[in-house]
C-alpha cells in the first residue's frame, strides 16, 4: 500500500479537464510566398546548382508545404517543382 508521502500529486497527474493546445496552422500567404520564392530560384538555374543537403531539403519541405494550401492550390505547386526538378535534373 502506498504511503501518502509516495502518492502522486495532482500536479504530477494532469488536468484530465484540460483545453487542448491550438495545432499551429501557417499562414497560407506566407507558405505561397516560400513556395513562390523556392520556385523562381529553380526557374532561374539551367541545371541543379544546389548541393545535396539544399536539395534534400527542398525535396523534403516544399511537398510538405503545399498541404497547408487548398487541395488543388497545392497540387499545381507540386506539379510545377516536379516539373521544374525534372529540368534542372536532366540538364
Amino acid at each position: 500500500m502506498a504511503k501518502l508521502s509516495q502518492a502522486s500529486s495532482p500536479s504530477e497527474q494532469g488536468d484530465l479537464f484540460a483545453v487542448p493546445e491550438p495545432q499551429y496552422r501557417p499562414d497560407p500567404d506566407k507558405v505561397r510566398r516560400r513556395l513562390e520564392r523556392i520556385l523562381a530560384e529553380m526557374r532561374a538555374e539551367e541545371k541543379m546548382v544546389w548541393d545535396f543537403s539544399q536539395r534534400a531539403l527542398y525535396e523534403k519541405i516544399f511537398p510538405d508545404m503545399t498541404h497547408y494550401l487548398p487541395d488543388e492550390e497545392g497540387a499545381r505547386y507540386r506539379a510545377d517543382f516536379e516539373k521544374e526538378w525534372e529540368r534542372l535534373a536532366t540538364a
